[in-house]
């Protein structure tokens, strides 16, 4: 097992960032581990997260007829909570993934991802003793603060800490655990709400404290979640990654009986303090402007499609099926239940087949399956029940590929522009989902007219499709390979950015 030797300095200068040229294997070597209960430690730390959000987005939106009842101890309409509430937490996590996500690049992950909890924490905890709706829209604003930022620093850090081997399918199941919180928040509504149990004025409260201790538990295993190692070698900091790469060595030999094997390939960096905004722009959008083009194309992609099925899917059931509205909270449960399982049982072929073929084909999939759907509805030949299994089928393949999108734009930029990419794209599709995808779903489905619902049906579909081409065509091929031999990062030295080995 490579040790204390594996870092060698050339050139003068020391501290963090001072400027010296070094060769290291660490990232071989964190990339050539097998799996072990530490990779296990890192996943419950940093992506159970999503759940957080999932159940944060879902209880909101089951729990806005409540907060609008005379007794719930604040004076609120059911508008103001779906409308204002909701777009505030959307702007949230739109501010919050920029500002975070820079920091992130400059201040390291560790940093940011206990302190992005902890801004959403706080803010949950001050949401469920709400008494005015100022005080409410506030929190909600900070809330979404918090999970903008979760995206940025969690998505880096599984990234550079998880094998190249495994990393695909891990952060497909990552990013799709956003449904298991979706699922729980249904469940937790329904009981939540129900006045044998708790007075209408508690049980909305006791919903968002359930985050809190949540993310209490959460935040205490990342405690034990070191720094990535990638990022302090570029920032002068050799010494403390050599340790923790070292201890993660010695716990994953100790567990699994035998001696690691030697990493393939090593690394050549000179180290400095920080990378400028104007770097990172002309990095995304010039000098990989075909990847910025696929990033874009994936996240417009799938916000469209989700906002088509998902936004209006419970005005869809009522007013086309006479589904009661109480009831449309049990057909969602079963949509994010396809949801889940599509990230699940397809994340290991995005390591296996490819990125390519995986990405561009669940996008493609998915939107002619909508395209379908969206043809029965217009036949009048679905019921309540036949609209949702179409709607889970097509979710099925269509969270695994917009799961991929975060995959992709995290992977696929230079390690030191990493945490602001993933950002800039998570707020764009954010907005676009959040903001246009309301705008123009909400006056389709709204309407009441078959052939509107339809429309709102193939504009999802059709960008979903569009951004499978494109994906055909600009995708990389990272599967199994380095972050360091996808993209070479910044600081690599002149000829320097060998092949770190998967």
């Amino acid at each position: 097992m490579a040790t204390g030797a594996d870092v060698g300095v050339d050139g003068a200068g020391g501290g963090h960032g001072g400027g010296r040229t070094i060769t290291t294997r660490i990232p071989a070597r964190l990339d050539r581990l097998p799996w072990s209960r530490w990779h296990w430690t890192v996943v419950i730390g940093l992506g159970t997260v999503w759940i957080l959000d999932g159940l944060e987005v879902t209880v909101v939106g089951n729990i806005a007829s409540r907060l609008s009842e005379p007794g719930s101890g604040l004076a609120i309409s059911s508008s103001q909570v779906t409308g204002v509430a909701a777009a505030l937490y959307v702007a949230g996590a739109c501010t919050g993934a920029l500002f975070w996500g820079r920091l992130t690049d400059r201040y390291g992950r560790k940093n940011l991802f206990m302190i992005t909890l902890a801004v959403y924490l706080a803010a949950t905890a001050l949401t469920s003793i709400s008494f005015a709706p100022w005080w409410f829209f506030t929190f909600r604003f900070l809330t979404g603060f918090g999970i903008g930022g979760e995206y940025a620093a969690i998505n880096s850090a599984i990234d550079e800490l998880i094998p190249a081997y495994y990393r695909g399918r891990v952060d497909l199941i990552i990013n799709g655990s956003f449904w298991v919180g979706a699922v729980g928040g249904s469940l937790l509504s329904i009981v939540a709400l129900n006045t044998d149990f708790l007075a209408k004025d508690v049980g909305w409260r006791l919903t968002f404290a359930l985050g809190v201790v949540l993310g209490l538990v959460i935040l205490l295993v990342r405690r034990n979640i070191p720094e990535s190692p990638r990022w302090l070698l570029i920032h002068g900091r050799e010494r403390e990654a050599e340790e923790i790469v070292s201890s993660i060595e010695h716990r994953v030999e100790e567990e699994k009986g035998e001696p690691l094997p030697e990493p393939a390939g090593e690394l050549v960096i000179h180290q400095r303090a920080g990378v400028t905004f104007r770097e990172i722009a002309r990095t995304v959008f010039h000098d990989y402007r075909r990847r910025a083009v696929l990033g874009f194309a994936l996240f417009i992609g799938q916000a469209f499609l989700y906002n088509a099925i998902t936004f209006g899917f419970g005005a869809i059931l009522t007013k086309f099926f006479d589904v009661p509205t109480g009831d449309t909270g049990y057909y969602f449960v079963v949509i994010a239940v396809g949801n889940f399982l599509g990230p699940l049982l397809l994340g290991k072929l995005f390591d296996t087949v490819g990125r390519r073929v995986m990405i561009s084909s669940t996008y493609l999939l998915s939107g002619l399956l909508l395209f379908i759907t969206a043809w029965l509805f217009g036949q009048g030949v679905l019921t309540a029940g036949t609209l949702t299994a179409c709607w889970c089928v097509v979710l099925f393949f269509a969270s695994a590929g917009a799961s991929s999108a975060y995959l992709t734009v995290s992977e696929i930029f230079p390690m030191e522009t990493r945490a602001m990419s993933i950002a800039f794209f998570y707020a764009l599709g954010t907005a676009a989902g959040g903001i246009s995808g309301p705008l123009l779903f909400a006056d389709l489905t709204g309407t009441g007219k078959v052939s509107d619902t339809v429309l709102a049906f193939q504009i999802g579909a059709g960008l979903m499709c569009a951004a499978g081409l494109v994906a055909a065509v600009c995708a990389v091929n990272a599967e199994r390979r380095s972050l360091e031999d996808i993209a070479t990062p910044l600081t690599a030295a002149p000829g320097g950015a060998a092949k770190a080995g998967a």
